[in-house]
């Protein structure tokens, strides 16, 4: 029973993923950013149960990805959905309705526009594969990790939903910002850009001083900034990994 442990954990991931797949179609993405936030806290702690019960196992790596897909593959793209149709139409949607819509095909532009948030599914699903078979990530990444993509799109969600800046709001709901952000976003997945893990294999100060470093901006970031330090944790975890330049083995 101990070695299922992992998998119990994995499963509270797929679940919460599940769940806030139906909030973000629903447009409720305050709700769905909760349930994504539990499912990569789950997300974190089944492989280090794992290792700590030493109950790793081929099936185990398999669940994680497909779990990942959900919560940080299919809820990003969602959620991408929403703020691309919100950028053009000024509010949220019902995803399944837009497939029910008979405004002809003059309106198809901007109609079926919101559609090209999906390809962050796609690009997480061919990132995923790719983690389970590329065997140089063992201590760290080789691409933006799909946590941290879903990361940086709830941000922009919350930072519409629950902080009122202007000046960011008008960035976010311009709809070529959001376009570029799909598209880099797909990039940054499948990139070969080495990027620094939060794995502490010790808590020695010394050995994972960047990483207590970067935690500690995290921590300052969030109590200045609120949910306008999410996007901007992401990026500068992607320039601290490439000034560090870790080898990846």
């Amino acid at each position: 029973m101990i070695k299922q442990v992992p998998n119990i954990i994995t499963s509270l991931n797929l679940l919460c993923g599940s769940v806030a797949v139906l909030f973000a179609v629903s447009g409720d993405l305050v709700t769905a950013a909760v349930f994504v936030f539990f499912g990569i806290f789950f997300d974190f702690f089944d492989g280090l149960a794992a290792r700590l019960l030493d109950a790793q196992s081929d099936v185990g790596l398999q669940f994680d990805s497909l779990a990942d897909m959900v919560t940080s593959g299919v809820v990003p793209g969602l959620v991408m959905v929403q703020l691309i149709n919100k950028s053009l139409t000024g509010e949220y949607f019902v995803i399944t309705k837009l497939f029910s819509q008979t405004e002809g095909t003059a309106v198809f532009n901007t109609q079926y526009l919101p559609l090209i948030g999906l390809l962050i599914i796609v690009a997480s699903g061919y990132r995923l594969a790719k983690f389970n078979v590329d065997t140089r990530q063992t201590t760290g990444f080789i691409g933006l990790p799909t946590p941290a993509n879903t990361l940086l799109i709830l941000g922009f969600a919350l930072i519409l939903e629950l902080q009122d800046v202007p000046w960011a709001s008008d960035i976010i709901l311009n709809q070529w910002f959001l376009l570029g952000i799909t598209l880099l976003s797909c990039i940054l997945l499948n990139a070969e850009i080495p990027l620094f893990a939060l794995k502490f294999k010790t808590w020695d100060v010394r050995s994972n001083a960047k990483r207590y470093l970067f935690l500690t901006f995290c921590l300052v970031s969030l109590v200045l900034l609120k949910y306008l330090a999410i996007p901007m944790i992401i990026v500068v975890y992607i320039l601290l990994s490439l000034l560090w330049r870790e080898k990846i083995d």
